[in-house]
């Protein structure tokens, strides 16, 4: 039987759901984790192990020990975890972080000689070093045949060019942002959600993108993560506005905090008027602001 095909035999569960047995495995310590059938293997979190990928023979560290997963959440084909790392795995695979260096100065002295338009982000060689790829940005379309060639003359080896968006040259380089952390993208982010300039208006922030961006120029990626707080708690506030029936009497609206549930009312008074803060629950809505 091919070593790649998937050997695990679905189960049930007691509800008649059929379950996979899988690992999850991660490649260069951040990122999205895959599963792999555990091929008879038992491994645990933090095991480093050797697949094999549709790009060739990786290394990688489990994050999720053996287990069972609904069978509907696995993308076909399920591959085969080939081996747990032995000691010269792990030698080879530091032996190859450091040749993926010296193969970044290599490719850019050749970018330049070839004199192409194209920004040179990271180096990455399969673990049996059978592949080597480099990734780049560039803004127009870059005929690097000619470069690829003289490239696998001199390592000797399948060269591979894959251009990448600007988020994900900030995922790989990694950096620390406005906040003061280490990147989202590069430190636990597995996919990049999709973020609007709306997700902002509603959480009431300034609309300068230069505010609201992140390091890469993109929409920061933390503008989705209360996203859906503030749309439940946008639903259950009075807008700005509102006419309101308080414990003090009647009023409108005058600002809200969706996430606190806090609203601040304004309230006619014999003196002329006030302003208190309730609870959105203490309120009750008599007309709502349509806008």
């Amino acid at each position: 039987m091919d070593n790649n095909e998937n050997k695990a035999v679905p189960v049930e569960n007691e509800t008649g759901e059929k379950m996979t047995e899988v690992i999850g495995l991660k490649f260069n310590g951040n990122g999205k984790t895959y599963y792999f059938s555990p091929n008879g293997l038992t491994l645990k979190k933090g095991d480093a192990a050797i697949v094999e990928t549709a790009r060739g023979i990786e290394f990688g560290h489990i994050t999720l020990s053996n287990t069972h997963v609904p069978s509907s959440e696995i993308v076909p084909p399920l591959r085969n975890v080939v081996r747990a790392a032995s000691e010269s795995d792990i030698v080879q695979h530091e032996k190859n972080l450091e040749m993926e260096k010296e193969a970044l100065d290599v490719c850019r002295k050749k970018i330049e000689e070839h004199e192409l338009t194209m920004k040179l982000i990271g180096a990455e060689y399969t673990h049996d070093r059978s592949k080597l790829t480099f990734y780049f940005t560039a803004e127009v379309r870059v005929d690097f045949r000619e470069l690829v060639k003289d490239l696998a003359s001199v390592f000797r080896t399948r060269i591979e060019l894959r251009q990448i968006g600007i988020r994900d040259e900030a995922k790989m380089l990694g950096g620390i942002g406005i906040c003061g952390r280490p990147f989202c993208c590069s430190s636990f982010l597995t996919d990049f959600a999709q973020v609007s300039i709306k997700m902002a208006k509603e959480q009431n922030l300034s609309l300068n993108s230069a505010k609201i961006s992140g390091t890469c120029g993109r929409l920061m990626c933390c503008l989705r993560y209360e996203h859906e707080n503030y749309e439940a708690g946008i639903k259950k506030t009075p807008k700005v506005d509102a006419k309101v029936i308080t414990p003090d009497g009647e009023g409108t609206v005058t600002e809200s905090s969706p996430l606190t549930g806090l609203v601040k009312v304004r309230i006619p008074t014999q003196n002329g008027e006030t302003v208190k803060v309730f609870d959105r629950d203490d309120l009750t809505v008599i007309k709502q602001n349509s806008k």
